[in-house]
């Protein structure tokens, strides 16, 4: 048996070779999610600004996310079948172009109604992005470094969301909403002529086979086949049960509940969203490289962050005073910071359970988990503030129901999972006995 294959993770003949070059046309891809995240997450420190200027309720506020996300994940299938057959630096350049029209229409914006339309636009071109760069790192970094390249996409992720936090929000209180949200979206030029001069899909000699056009037989096929998949299931699943109460907490309800429900100041509200997202940023990186090493614990570790962010909330939501108190609150933002990380666990199911031509696809069937599981989460939440008076103890309880449906579906998968992968496993140790030195 050859060397190679005493290990658990397999280097092919074909994998790309990493190094400089590829970190540098990578750097270019990521930086594209990097600001497509923070246009993405503005809103989050917008929210209650938002409400002033267009003089709506909870539920219309939440409407604005709600409408984004469902763009968003609506998406993420055609965008997988996209980046399959296109390549990245064409989704990515369609993609660009989307999000910075709609930042920079939401910044112009009269009224409620064709905000809604910018944001939706936002989303549109925002779906482009993740499972774009997703592609690039598996079509530039050998298969071992999949885990880690796909956190540290992760981390850039939440680095755009730290620039809204600290950035934006300062920006939206100095300069005012027009010229906040107008002077970042040149930020959106910015990265769409690097992207245009420098990003390459593929180092030479690494050229994916052509796949031959055959219309509505072809998408048919290649959802069918990602779906058949357990690995792309469980992998939507764990994406839908560890993403979303983050995601749902930075993007639009987290600041109004600490300064409404808990009576914090703006500005400690928004150094506790800050904690999230520095946590996550420290988090993603231990996950990557615990899940890179060690393969088996990607479960427990996407079980433990759904327990440990349900315990936080179960603590939080009950505490018997009038307000949590501080350590509880920097407990529970700094557990949050794990959903992130623990959401890019999903797609290392994924992955291994499908050929590179599907990668796209099935990218986009994972990525669809967490974000509808947002959408659903930010929209009960919307509805049960406005039926109960504002009570964010009541509302934030959907976060558990969500939870619970994911986890479920998550145990009732993951024994298929282990066998269809132990067999790959076999397979693969097999092939490498016979390629030649």
């Amino acid at each position: 048996m050859s060397r190679s294959s005493s290990s658990a993770t397999i280097t092919l003949p074909g994998d790309p070779p990493g190094g400089r070059r590829a970190m540098a046309v990578w750097a270019v891809g990521v930086s594209v999610y990097f600001v497509a995240v923070i246009f993405r997450t503005s809103l989050g420190v917008a929210g209650l600004d938002a409400a002033d200027r267009f003089h709506v309720n909870a539920s219309a506020l939440s409407t604005f996310s709600i409408l984004q996300l469902l763009v968003y994940a609506g998406m993420q299938i055609p965008v997988g079948l996209l980046v399959d057959r296109l390549g990245t630096r064409k989704v990515l350049t369609i993609g660009v172009v989307l999000f910075t029209a709609g930042q920079l229409g939401f910044a112009f914006s009269p009224s409620y109604g064709t905000a809604l339309a910018s944001r939706a636009l936002l989303g549109c071109g925002d779906a482009m992005t993740f499972i774009s760069v997703l592609r690039l790192g598996t079509r530039w970094f050998p298969a071992r470094r999949g885990p880690l390249v796909a956190q540290l996409a992760g981390l850039v992720g939440m680095a755009g969301n730290l620039v809204s936090t600290l950035v934006i929000a300062r920006l939206l209180h100095g300069v005012g909403w027009t010229a906040a949200f107008a002077g970042s979206a040149l930020a959106g030029v910015v990265v769409l002529v690097l992207m245009l001069l420098f990003l390459k899909d593929h180092p030479e000699g690494h050229e994916p086979e052509p796949v031959p056009h055959q219309g509505a037989a072809y998408v048919r096929r290649q959802i069918a086949a990602s779906w058949r998949e357990p690995g792309t299931r469980l992998g939507l699943w764990v994406h839908f049960t560890t993403q979303f109460p983050a995601m749902v907490f930075l993007l639009l309800w987290g600041l109004p509940f600490l300064v409404q429900a808990q009576g914090l100041s703006r500005a400690t509200a928004g150094e506790l969203l800050t904690l999230v997202v520095l946590s996550n940023m420290l988090i993603g990186l231990v996950y990557g490289q615990v899940v890179a090493r060690h393969h088996t614990a990607r479960l427990p570790l996407a079980l433990g962050t759904v327990g440990a962010t349900a315990l936080m909330w179960a603590v939080t939501l009950a505490w018997p005073g009038e307000h949590a108190p501080m350590w509880l609150l920097v407990a529970l933002c700094t557990v949050l910071g794990a959903c992130g990380p623990a959401s890019m666990i999903g797609f290392d199911f994924a992955r291994p359970a499908n050929p590179p031509e599907r990668q796209g696809t099935a990218s986009g069937i994972t990525n669809m988990g967490g974000f509808v599981a947002s959408m659903t989460t930010l929209f009960l939440i919307g509805v049960l503030l406005d039926a109960t008076g504002d009570d964010y103890t009541v509302a934030f309880s959907a976060v558990f129901v969500l939870q619970a449906l994911g986890v479920g579906q998550i145990l009732r998968l993951r024994g298929r999972v282990a066998r269809r992968e132990r067999e790959r496993l076999v397979a693969s140790r097999v092939e490498t006995v016979h390629v030649p030195a």
